[in-house]
């Protein structure tokens, strides 16, 4: 493993890492087609599933997936960086069709209960869409690497994107 010479760090770094760009950019696609695939199957458009946790595809997924196929498209995939960031990626798309779905289907069994026997507490009912199916996490996971490495093959880092744009040399 290699180590910048220099210890002072310039905080415009941020936008010349291509990996974590284009992991958030296929978090964001998969996001933004839940607007869409909820018009689709329910003829309704409902913004509101842009700030949502659950539903199809899984942008969690997206996220982890993408940002690790480009890791290892960085650093190759015999890096140590790349095995965490695919232990790290099982992690949460494991939580998010596991743990998160349950706790979710558990909700919306305590949501059918009775109001009037939560003495002291906010009657508010909780939140039901936690987690995915394990569809909804396999087609996030598959989002992550089509968006990801195209963008840092073809395009690179964001900076390097401005830089192209404004032909300033780099």
């Amino acid at each position: 493993m290699t180590f910048p010479a220099s210890t002072t760090h310039n905080p415009i770094e941020i936008f010349d890492n291509g990996v974590l760009a284009w992991g958030l950019v296929a978090c964001g696609f998969a996001q933004v087609s839940k607007l869409f695939i909820e018009l689709i199957q329910n003829r309704r458009w409902r913004p509101s599933v842009l700030i949502e946790t659950g539903g199809m595809p899984s942008s969690h997924s997206a996220l982890v997936t993408g940002t690790t196929a480009g890791i290892g498209w960085e650093l190759g995939f015999s890096h140590p960086a790349f095995a965490l960031a695919v232990t790290m990626a099982f992690v949460v798309m494991y939580d998010a069709s596991g743990i998160r779905r349950e706790a979710g289907l558990i909700a919306s069994k305590v949501n059918l209960l009775p109001k009037n026997i939560w003495e002291n507490l906010d009657s508010s009912e909780l939140k039901e869409n936690l987690g995915h199916s394990r569809l909804e996490v396999v087609v996030g996971s598959l989002i992550g690497p089509t968006v990801a490495l195209p963008g840092l093959v073809f395009i690179g880092s964001p900076l390097h994107l401005i830089q192209s744009i404004t032909l300033t040399p780099g």
